[in-house]
């Protein structure tokens, strides 16, 4: 059972706070939100294989960031959950399809997606950055002269670690990610660009001696509906501003990202 302990106690914070607050669907019809609530189920595609938002535990159940946010949804529409696994192509198709209410899933918001669908507020983060030992002074690009730095070859860190970097850089470049995060483990090199998903995948020990140095970029995720939902998309965005005001929020983010929100996602309230 403890393995359930972190995954479940946002869900039950949140459903404490929702407590005595949860009101009966009696909404007039606006959108599909009438229809979730007529079968009192709301399907919401999720990640099957992408921790820490979402996969299978050793019990073969999913868990992760994004699942304890479909929860805390189902929760704020009184209704019972659905979840779709789906892979990271079919999550936009499925809702387009009508196969699915939303998307909770990493999602990232482009221009293009704009044109095909609708996005909350920003919950949840991801981005890339230069991470490195607490000690270590490295407050912005021009702190990274002189020192090495671990790096996939043919990502887009490097890309935007190469843009910032000063000439007296040493970028190691390696071919896989075990690799950069052996090279900074071992000492080899003092810091690593990379994901924070990547980031959180490092034990608690290894955590505790890797700090967030230098964001390079920034693209945080956003729960997608489809176009014309106003009434299901301000119920989503009621309970992230919810759960951002009241702290829940973060603590789900300490347990699956082992670090706090950023004030990309903290402060983007609709």
């Amino acid at each position: 059972m403890k393995r359930y302990t972190g995954i479940f106690a946002c869900v039950l914070v949140y459903s404490i706070a929702l407590a005595g607050t949860l009101l009966p669907a009696t909404e007039s019809r606006a959108d599909s939100l009438d229809d979730i609530q007529s079968r009192r189920a709301v399907r919401v595609a999720v990640p099957k294989d992408t921790p820490p938002f979402g996969s299978e535990n050793p019990y073969k159940t999913l868990e992760g960031f994004d699942i304890s946010i479909a929860k805390m949804v189902s929760l704020e529409l009184g209704v019972k959950l659905d979840m779709v696994p789906l892979a990271s192509s079919d999550r936009i198709p499925s809702l387009l399809n009508h196969h699915v209410d939303m998307v909770i899933s990493s999602l990232g918001k482009n221009p293009e997606r704009l044109k095909q669908i609708d996005f909350s507020q920003a919950y949840a983060p991801f981005y890339l950055g230069i991470f490195g030992a607490p000690n270590l002074d490295v407050k912005n690009a021009a702190g990274l002269a002189g020192k090495t730095i671990a790096v996939l070859k043919g990502s887009i860190e490097e890309t935007e670690l190469t843009k910032v970097a000063p000439p007296t850089t040493i970028i190691k470049h390696f071919d896989t990610s075990q690799d950069v995060v052996k090279s900074y483990l071992s000492g080899e090199s003092k810091l690593l660009a990379a994901g924070n998903v990547l980031i959180a995948a490092f034990t608690e020990k290894q955590a505790e001696v890797t700090q967030l140095k230098i964001v390079l970029k920034d693209s945080p995720c956003f729960i997608g509906v489809n176009k014309n939902e106003p009434a299901l998309l301000a119920k989503v965005n009621t309970m992230l501003t919810h759960i951002k005001q009241n702290g829940v929020l973060n603590i789900n983010a300490q347990r699956w990202f082992k670090a706090p929100l950023p004030d990309s996602v903290l402060l983007h309230v609709e």
